[in-house]
């Protein structure tokens, strides 16, 4: 069994640093308190939305790194990261459709911000879809051959979680930032992803 759980191993450091993206949408910018009440119910909608899907990014990320922790064999570490990526893909989708229909924040270029935040949401959510399908792809009779296979998603995983929340910083950038710092919602969700990113 030791080939799988150093790779595994990997793919939960990897992993964990998606839980940053969603940190870069639960307001964790300090600023002052000078927002106007349009902006702060903008931000409410979206704050409420994100807390349940940051909380099962972060179930997710809890998920692959106990199967990582545990002597797992390849068909449990598979169906495991098989469904956390299911879930963060779902997650991933959700937040943009929140994003979406909170309509442009009342700032410079918001709609131009929550077009691009909605464009890297949707973009990472196909991203994850398209690692489930590699997970339930792999080899798991062949032990070699899984532990490459999971080696390939790792990097994919890294490239995921060091790339594409651009937009999302852009979003929350200025009065937008302020604005979802007040978010009692926001708070609570930018903890449970930051707790997973640990």
């Amino acid at each position: 069994m030791e080939g799988t759980n150093p790779v595994n191993k990997k793919l939960a450091a990897a992993l964990s640093g998606g839980a940053v993206l969603v940190l870069a949408l639960s307001g964790c910018s300090s600023g002052g308190d000078n927002s106007d009440a349009k902006l702060d119910s903008w931000a409410k909608q979206v704050c409420v939305a994100v807390q349940p899907q940051a909380k099962k990014i972060a179930a997710a990320n809890t998920a692959i790194q106990k199967e990582t922790s545990d002597n797992s064999t390849p068909e449990e570490v598979q169906k495991t990261d098989s469904q956390a990526f299911q879930d963060m893909s779902d997650a991933y989708k959700a937040i943009g459709a929140a994003v979406n229909s909170a309509g442009a924040p009342d700032v410079d270029n918001g709609a131009k911000k929550q077009q691009d935040a909605v464009k890297e949401l949707n973009d990472i959510s196909t991203s994850y879809a398209a690692l489930k399908k590699q997970v339930d792809g792999l080899n798991t009779k062949d032990q070699a051959k899984f532990a490459d296979g999971l080696k390939g998603i790792a990097t994919s995983l890294d490239k995921l979680s060091t790339s594409g929340n651009d937009a999302l910083k852009t979003l929350e950038e200025g009065d937008v930032g302020k604005a979802m710092t007040k978010q009692e919602a926001c708070k609570s969700a930018s903890a449970s992803a930051s707790s997973s990113a640990s």
